[in-house]
């Protein structure tokens, strides 16, 4: 299959009537991470997977600075995550002054995702379990 029909197709997925059953990463990169609120929290920059079970671990959220100076990502868990199909876009039910306050890093001082006192913080902070089902639609 070429790339351009891959493509194509990754970009309709949000047009499926029962919901996507599987999206490309490249397809979600750049789509915006929302709270329940309706305030811009940032934008999925990148996704982490559990090379073990092959599921979604975490997505990387860029939120803040200009031009990629003085932004900061935060690794959150995938489960934590709903699909805003209508709006093409993530919910995170997170407060803006809250995910300042979460386990950030930045670009090139990332933590290492692989260890469990990390995952357990980041887990808890989100108040998730990484055995939870992945990100349902809203």
């Amino acid at each position: 299959m070429s790339t351009t029909a891959t493509t194509a197709q990754a970009s309709t997925a949000f047009d499926v009537k029962g919901g996507p059953a599987l999206l490309s990463a490249a397809t979600i990169t750049g789509d915006e991470v929302c709270n329940l609120d309706d305030e811009e929290l940032g934008t999925i920059r990148d996704i982490m997977l559990d090379l073990q079970t092959g599921k979604i671990r975490y997505v990387v959220v860029s939120s803040g600075g200009i031009l990629g100076l003085g932004e900061r990502l935060f690794a959150v868990p995938w489960n934590a995550f709903k699909q805003d199909k209508e709006n093409k876009r993530f919910i995170l039910d997170v407060d803006v002054e809250r995910l300042k306050g979460a386990p950030g890093f930045d670009k090139d001082n990332w933590p290492n995702m692989a260890d469990a006192t990390w995952n357990s913080t980041v887990e808890s902070y989100y108040e998730t379990k990484s055995e939870a089902p992945r990100a349902t639609r809203l």
